[in-house]
Protein backbone atom coordinates (compact mmCIF):
# COMPACT_ATOMS: atom_id res chain seq x y z
CA UNK A 1 0.00 0.00 0.00
CA UNK A 2 0.96 3.70 -1.11
CA UNK A 3 1.42 5.93 2.21
CA UNK A 4 2.70 9.58 0.50
CA UNK A 5 5.34 11.40 2.38
CA UNK A 6 3.90 15.00 2.90
CA UNK A 7 6.61 18.23 2.79
CA UNK A 8 4.43 20.73 3.82
CA UNK A 9 5.83 24.09 2.68
CA UNK A 10 3.71 27.27 4.93
CA UNK A 11 0.42 27.37 6.49
CA UNK A 12 -1.39 30.71 6.85
CA UNK A 13 -4.46 31.22 9.18
CA UNK A 14 -7.05 32.55 7.07
CA UNK A 15 -9.73 32.66 9.43
CA UNK A 16 -9.60 32.39 13.63
CA UNK A 17 -13.23 33.80 14.54
CA UNK A 18 -15.16 31.17 15.46
CA UNK A 19 -13.14 27.73 14.53
CA UNK A 20 -9.73 28.05 12.30
CA UNK A 21 -9.40 28.16 8.63
CA UNK A 22 -6.17 27.69 7.67
CA UNK A 23 -4.35 27.44 3.53
CA UNK A 24 -1.84 24.48 3.67
CA UNK A 25 0.63 25.05 1.34
CA UNK A 26 2.37 21.21 0.30
CA UNK A 27 3.92 18.37 -2.01
CA UNK A 28 3.40 14.79 -1.94
CA UNK A 29 6.42 12.27 -2.75
CA UNK A 30 4.68 9.58 -5.52
CA UNK A 31 5.02 5.98 -5.36
CA UNK A 32 7.60 6.30 -8.03
CA UNK A 33 10.06 8.72 -5.41
CA UNK A 34 9.28 11.74 -7.22
CA UNK A 35 7.70 14.85 -5.22
CA UNK A 36 4.67 15.93 -7.00
CA UNK A 37 4.09 20.27 -7.67
CA UNK A 38 2.96 22.42 -4.85
CA UNK A 39 -0.74 22.50 -4.36
CA UNK A 40 -2.87 24.24 -1.83
CA UNK A 41 -5.85 23.08 -0.05
CA UNK A 42 -7.85 24.85 2.20
CA UNK A 43 -8.81 23.13 6.09
CA UNK A 44 -11.39 24.24 8.43
CA UNK A 45 -10.40 23.11 12.34
CA UNK A 46 -13.67 22.90 13.97
CA UNK A 47 -12.44 20.34 16.42
CA UNK A 48 -13.86 16.58 16.44
CA UNK A 49 -17.61 15.79 17.33
CA UNK A 50 -20.03 12.97 18.87
CA UNK A 51 -23.40 11.88 17.68
CA UNK A 52 -25.80 9.61 19.23
CA UNK A 53 -29.33 8.02 18.57
CA UNK A 54 -31.61 7.54 21.41
CA UNK A 55 -34.13 4.43 20.85
CA UNK A 56 -36.67 2.81 22.62
CA UNK A 57 -36.85 -0.66 21.15
CA UNK A 58 -40.43 -1.37 23.33
CA UNK A 59 -42.26 1.65 21.84
CA UNK A 60 -40.04 1.21 18.71
CA UNK A 61 -39.64 5.27 18.50
CA UNK A 62 -36.36 6.95 17.99
CA UNK A 63 -35.46 10.70 19.64
CA UNK A 64 -33.92 13.05 17.07
CA UNK A 65 -33.98 17.34 17.33
CA UNK A 66 -35.01 19.82 14.94
CA UNK A 67 -32.34 23.61 14.88
CA UNK A 68 -31.58 26.70 12.29
CA UNK A 69 -28.59 25.65 10.72
CA UNK A 70 -27.44 28.46 9.07
CA UNK A 71 -25.49 26.70 6.20
CA UNK A 72 -28.07 24.80 5.54
CA UNK A 73 -30.48 27.88 4.96
CA UNK A 74 -27.59 29.49 2.56
CA UNK A 75 -27.97 26.16 0.66
CA UNK A 76 -31.18 25.91 -0.78
CA UNK A 77 -32.57 24.80 2.89
CA UNK A 78 -35.78 27.31 3.07
CA UNK A 79 -36.44 27.61 6.61
CA UNK A 80 -33.00 26.47 7.49
CA UNK A 81 -34.67 23.92 9.88
CA UNK A 82 -32.91 20.55 9.67
CA UNK A 83 -33.59 17.19 11.86
CA UNK A 84 -31.03 15.59 13.30
CA UNK A 85 -29.71 13.20 16.30
CA UNK A 86 -28.28 14.66 19.28
CA UNK A 87 -24.69 15.45 18.37
CA UNK A 88 -22.56 18.05 20.05
CA UNK A 89 -18.45 19.27 20.06
CA UNK A 90 -16.05 17.35 21.81
CA UNK A 91 -14.70 20.35 24.33
CA UNK A 92 -11.84 19.09 27.08
CA UNK A 93 -13.74 15.43 27.76
CA UNK A 94 -13.75 12.68 25.55
CA UNK A 95 -16.25 11.14 23.00
CA UNK A 96 -18.42 9.96 25.59
CA UNK A 97 -18.51 11.82 28.27
CA UNK A 98 -19.71 14.65 25.61
CA UNK A 99 -21.94 12.50 23.96
CA UNK A 100 -23.83 11.92 27.71
CA UNK A 101 -23.06 16.09 28.35
CA UNK A 102 -25.45 17.09 25.15
CA UNK A 103 -28.11 14.28 25.38
CA UNK A 104 -29.06 16.13 28.51
CA UNK A 105 -28.95 19.42 27.50
CA UNK A 106 -30.16 19.19 23.67
CA UNK A 107 -33.35 16.07 24.68
CA UNK A 108 -33.35 16.03 28.33
CA UNK A 109 -32.56 12.45 28.84
CA UNK A 110 -29.84 11.04 31.29
CA UNK A 111 -29.04 7.85 29.27
CA UNK A 112 -26.94 4.80 31.07
CA UNK A 113 -25.49 2.21 28.95
CA UNK A 114 -24.30 4.59 25.70
CA UNK A 115 -22.68 2.40 22.90
CA UNK A 116 -19.85 3.36 20.17
CA UNK A 117 -20.63 2.25 17.25
CA UNK A 118 -18.32 3.76 14.61
CA UNK A 119 -15.79 6.91 13.74
CA UNK A 120 -16.57 9.05 10.59
CA UNK A 121 -14.44 12.00 8.94
CA UNK A 122 -17.79 13.60 7.85
CA UNK A 123 -16.25 16.25 4.87
CA UNK A 124 -12.41 14.94 4.59
CA UNK A 125 -11.89 17.62 1.68
CA UNK A 126 -12.34 20.13 3.87
CA UNK A 127 -12.77 19.93 7.36
CA UNK A 128 -10.75 18.28 10.03
CA UNK A 129 -13.39 17.03 11.97
CA UNK A 130 -13.88 13.21 12.92
CA UNK A 131 -17.16 12.34 14.16
CA UNK A 132 -18.03 9.49 17.19
CA UNK A 133 -20.90 7.64 16.64
CA UNK A 134 -23.17 6.31 19.44
CA UNK A 135 -26.28 4.62 20.13
CA UNK A 136 -28.70 3.96 23.43
CA UNK A 137 -31.48 3.07 24.65
CA UNK A 138 -34.30 5.26 26.47
CA UNK A 139 -37.17 5.55 28.26
CA UNK A 140 -39.55 7.98 30.08
CA UNK A 141 -37.71 7.07 33.28
CA UNK A 142 -34.67 8.82 32.07
CA UNK A 143 -35.85 12.06 30.84
CA UNK A 144 -34.84 14.33 33.88
CA UNK A 145 -36.33 17.68 32.31
CA UNK A 146 -37.53 18.74 28.59
CA UNK A 147 -34.57 19.77 26.57
CA UNK A 148 -33.77 22.02 24.20
CA UNK A 149 -30.18 22.96 24.57
CA UNK A 150 -28.18 25.93 26.32
CA UNK A 151 -29.93 29.05 26.61
CA UNK A 152 -26.42 30.78 26.94
CA UNK A 153 -25.50 28.97 23.57
CA UNK A 154 -28.40 30.60 22.08
CA UNK A 155 -29.69 27.18 21.42
CA UNK A 156 -33.05 26.87 20.38
CA UNK A 157 -33.71 22.98 19.94
CA UNK A 158 -37.23 20.99 19.34
CA UNK A 159 -37.41 17.80 20.67
CA UNK A 160 -38.67 14.90 18.79
CA UNK A 161 -39.80 11.38 19.75
CA UNK A 162 -40.68 9.43 16.32
CA UNK A 163 -41.82 5.96 15.36
CA UNK A 164 -38.94 4.27 13.75
CA UNK A 165 -40.51 3.51 10.83
CA UNK A 166 -41.39 7.30 10.00
CA UNK A 167 -38.00 8.37 10.75
CA UNK A 168 -36.50 6.05 8.14
CA UNK A 169 -39.75 7.34 5.69
CA UNK A 170 -38.55 10.79 6.27
CA UNK A 171 -34.97 9.88 5.32
CA UNK A 172 -36.33 8.59 1.92
CA UNK A 173 -38.44 11.55 1.87
CA UNK A 174 -35.58 13.79 2.21
CA UNK A 175 -37.29 15.34 5.10
CA UNK A 176 -34.18 14.27 6.86
CA UNK A 177 -31.00 15.01 5.51
CA UNK A 178 -28.54 15.48 8.05
CA UNK A 179 -25.31 12.52 7.26
CA UNK A 180 -24.80 11.84 10.32
CA UNK A 181 -28.42 11.06 11.25
CA UNK A 182 -29.27 9.03 8.24
CA UNK A 183 -25.89 7.23 8.68
CA UNK A 184 -27.21 6.53 12.01
CA UNK A 185 -31.03 5.40 11.39
CA UNK A 186 -29.48 2.93 8.88
CA UNK A 187 -26.97 1.48 11.70
CA UNK A 188 -30.34 0.80 13.85
CA UNK A 189 -32.24 -0.88 10.69
CA UNK A 190 -29.30 -2.68 9.52
CA UNK A 191 -28.24 -3.96 13.06
CA UNK A 192 -32.07 -4.58 13.70
CA UNK A 193 -32.05 -3.07 17.03
CA UNK A 194 -35.92 -2.43 16.89
CA UNK A 195 -37.01 -6.03 16.02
Amino acid sequence: MYIPEVKTTSIEVLSDNWFTLRKITFSLRHPDGQWGASQSREAYDRGNGAVILLYNPQKKTVVLTRQFRMPTYLNGNETGLLIEACAGLLDQDDAEACIRRETEEETGYRVHNVQKVFEAYMSPGSVTELVYFFVAEYSEEQRIHGGGGVAEEQENIEVLELPFTQAVRMMQTGEIRDGKTIMLLQYVQINRLLE
